[in-house]
């Protein structure tokens, strides 16, 4: 399925050209304030979180979404956890755990490790353009370096972000080189974000 990879690039790239073209066209500026990101948290499949009980090792360990929104936990089996926060995952495994009788006041944490249920696209001028999973706390910057970082023809302080709130679209330029330098402050990505990196215009 790579040509399909490919393909979705492209178009994404293409997207993004003419958007910028309308936006110039319509006198819509790309802004340098980003836009609130959003606060989907909620788990899916894919995702992968450690699952903590105090005081129970055997209970303490990393777990992978299965596709069908479970994951297999120690003592209670298939356990569904997709469209919870990680709150309530960690209130749900607590719950059921005194309802079946194993702990009679089970202290548990879930952290989350990694997000692959939601997607943040790297296209332009990169290393190796795709699309990665979003990391708690993942940055343009960070986003850029799972990419393979900038390419030679790279025009670093033209990266763009498109991001959708609330049905609307908005773009904000993200100045990475000057980030890098320590002049700027990086930005926090968030779930569907497209980030854009131009070549330079000679």
């Amino acid at each position: 399925m790579a040509w399909y990879s490919r393909l979705l690039l492209i178009t994404a790239l293409s997207s993004l050209a003419f958007g910028a073209s309308a936006c110039s066209k319509r006198g819509i500026q790309v802004t340098e304030v980003p836009p609130p990101a959003t606060n989907d948290t909620t788990l899916g499949p894919g995702d992968v979180f450690s699952v903590r009980v105090y005081g129970e090792e055997a209970m303490t360990g990393s777990h992978q979404i299965a596709p069908d929104g479970t994951i297999n936990f120690p003592l209670l089996g298939a356990v569904q956890v997709s469209g919870l926060e990680p709150s309530a995952v960690a209130h749900k495994i607590q719950t059921e755990l005194v309802e079946r009788d194993l702990l009679r006041a089970p202290h548990v944490s879930v952290y989350v490790e990694e997000y692959a249920s939601k997607r943040v696209s790297v296209v332009g001028a990169v290393a190796n353009p795709g699309t990665f999973a979003l990391a708690p706390g993942m940055t343009v910057v960070q986003a850029i370096s799972m990419a393979g970082g900038f390419s030679s023809l790279a025009d670093r302080d033209a990266t763009v972000v498109t991001r959708r709130v609330d049905e609307e679209i908005i773009r904000y330029r993200v100045p990475v080189d000057r980030v890098t330098k320590g002049q700027a402050a990086d930005i926090a990505v968030a779930a569907g974000d497209i980030i854009f990196v131009p070549e330079r215009m000679f």
